[in-house]
């Protein structure tokens, strides 16, 4: 298992000019490494869902490398998605899954299966074009570089260390951070969209 915050260290140096969006309690430490927020997709809050919108990012901008940071107890919300991202074979989708084993932004509670799911091996089977496993920092940072030249749909399966949060959510100290209307007007700007 291996660091979160260590983890987007090493992903942002080959991250280019990609569109990153995060979830789970672990996708917090990338709003300290992002290099290019105008660049990032926070739709907050959308657990489960985050998959399927950053899966029609993807197929809304092809031209876009589109890179989601994914939490298994997300996925595990919508696991039909990998057959969906697999069928439409998005070739900028870049779907790294972050798994800590538990939920962490609720206390800790261990995710279904936790220690037994292969994440990677249902991607996998689904029909995802490229897999990969990794359970420590080294062999990642050594291999982000040529995933990411990788033609999607790319799956990245990573064992990361809980960062359990025990606070009561209203008692939580929260870093500010753009609404998620704020956030889309911005990447429209950033990509040129307009909205009529």
């Amino acid at each position: 298992m291996f660091d979160s915050a260590d983890m987007f260290r090493a992903f942002v140096k080959h991250r280019e000019k990609a569109i990153v969006l995060v979830t789970g309690t672990s996708g917090r430490d990338w709003r300290d490494v992002s290099d290019d927020e105008n660049r990032d997709l926070s739709l907050q809050g959308a657990m489960g869902q985050t998959n399927t919108a950053a899966l029609g990012f993807a197929l809304a901008q092809p031209s876009e490398k589109v890179v989601l940071f994914d939490s298994e107890g997300a996925l595990q919300m919508n696991m039909g998605v990998l057959g969906t991202v697999a069928g439409m074979k998005p070739k900028n989708f870049f779907h790294f899954l972050m798994d800590n084993e538990c939920y962490a932004t609720t206390g800790g509670q261990p995710v279904p299966n936790a220690g037994d799911i292969n994440y990677a091996g249902m991607a996998r089977e689904a029909g995802y074009a490229a897999t990969f496993e990794f359970d420590n920092l080294e062999d990642f940072a050594d291999s982000i570089e040529a995933i990411m030249k990788e033609e999607g749909p790319v799956f990245v399966a990573m064992k990361m260390i809980p960062k359990v949060e025990n606070e009561p959510i209203g008692r939580r100290v929260r870093k500010p951070q753009r609404t998620r209307a704020e956030t889309i007007k911005v990447l429209q700007s950033e990509l040129g969209i307009s909205v009529v």
